[in-house]
């Protein structure tokens, strides 16, 4: 490539997002790639022109290192969603004016399901008005549902970071003397894909049992069988945890956490904002059975945890923005990188790209194979699987006591 290269993070962020950002500055780097842009607020920003050179940030080693241990979305993220094309070509060519003002041969579009969408508008834009910009997808999801690749950046750390608080709330919650039943309801991400919420069951060993139960969303959530689990976990384990997915649903298609009386609204793709599940089954235990309950609700330090990162998440992270540089430079465009698991005793991991057209607005949820026949746990399968993606560390880089972090001023 002659010209330049910009890249932006949109959707959710992870402990590793900016991982991906640092795989492709270095592959670019490499490649001799005059310029490196990041969109300060995903496409929505970079509408505004709104861009930083990244060599400003990340021209030596130490750069590049402390992004890898900066949580959240280094460049700044956003949840914008472009507009059917027909009728709607303003904002299209817009991103193309700017594209060409910058000398940007090739956009990367770091992010979840949402996000591959905008990376398929604009190259099917970009082809059907032959335009030679490349636009190329690299997986971001803590929620681990994007189709066709094996996993994706970004889960492996969550899950750590759920099996290690899981391990460390089952230990508080079983250090009291109770006089009767403590159940503890610990919230977890997931709106209908269960894989964070399975990731809980990471933390048995010889010395903890893990979670009494795990209801994930593949699964429709019965009130009556809630409450009878409830009841003979009780009867067995005088404190016990349980996890539950935020997306859990009744027969009726309501999410559990609509029996609450507060509406979280939507978002501007229509999701509706999910929270409080934990509350409203900690309610439940408490009217129904007269159990000591607390909810916790993990919200969004599940995401940001980069203290305790995974390793191999970091890696593969790095290793997905490197190759969609790769990618780019062949001349592929309209596609994502995707991680292909080709080996498993030991673990190892390559990449691969394919059309994204096959990818956006797609979920992969877990296999109900995974799932125990009464709804209250995982398989060995699901073990075996997610075990390997939450091996190793990167510690930080501790100033004053606390983790040092890479940070745009005046973002």
């Amino acid at each position: 490539m002659q010209g330049n290269i910009v890249v932006g993070q949109s959707g959710g962020p992870t402990a590793v997002i900016n991982s991906s950002v640092a795989g492709i500055y270095s592959a670019a780097k490499r490649a001799g790639i005059k310029k490196i842009y990041g969109m300060v607020h995903g496409i929505q920003g970079f509408l505004q022109e709104e861009m930083i050179n990244l060599d400003d940030y990340l021209e030596n080693d130490m750069g590049i290192e402390l992004l890898k241990r900066t949580p959240s979305a280094f460049l700044g993220t956003c949840r914008f969603k472009m507009p059917v094309i027909d009728g709607n070509e303003q904002l299209y060519e817009e991103v193309f004016r700017i594209m060409e003002k910058y000398n940007i041969e090739a956009l990367f579009y770091i992010g979840g399901n949402d996000s591959m969408d905008t990376i398929k508008m604009l190259s099917d834009y970009a082809r059907a008005n032959n335009k030679p910009q490349r636009f190329v997808g690299v997986p971001k999801t803590v929620d681990n549902d994007l189709p066709v690749t094996d996993h994706c950046p970004g889960y492996g750390s969550a899950a750590k970071y759920i099996a290690t608080t899981v391990k460390e709330v089952i230990c508080d919650n079983g250090s009291f003397g109770l006089d009767k039943p403590s159940i503890c309801v610990v919230e977890i991400m997931g709106r209908h894909a269960g894989w964070l919420t399975a990731a809980a069951s990471l933390c048995r060993s010889d010395e903890c049992d893990g979670p009494a139960a795990i209801y994930l969303p593949e699964r429709t959530f019965d009130i009556e069988k809630f409450v009878k689990d409830m009841k003979e976990i009780g009867e067995t384990r005088r404190a016990a945890v349980v996890a539950v997915s935020e997306g859990v649903k009744l027969k009726d298609g309501r999410f559990v956490c609509e029996l609450s009386e507060t509406d979280q609204g939507t978002d501007v793709f229509g999701h509706k904002q999910l929270s409080g599940c934990g509350n409203v089954l900690s309610a439940i235990i408490a009217e129904e059975l007269g159990y000591k309950t607390r909810a916790i609700e993990f919200s969004t330090v599940q995401r940001s945890a980069t203290h305790i990162a995974s390793l191999t998440d970091i890696d593969e992270a790095f290793m997905a923005g490197s190759d969609a540089v790769e990618a780019a430079r062949e001349g592929k465009t309209g596609i994502m990188v995707t991680l292909i698991r080709d080996g498993q005793f030991p673990y190892h991991c390559k990449t691969g790209t394919y059309d994204i057209h096959e990818i956006a607005n797609f979920e992969k949820c877990v296999p109900v194979e995974w799932i125990t026949s009464d709804g209250l746990n995982v398989t060995q399968d699901f073990v075996d699987y997610a075990q390997p993606l939450i091996m190793g560390e990167l510690n930080p880089f501790m100033v004053n006591g606390v983790p040092k972090h890479l940070v745009i001023k005046n973002k």
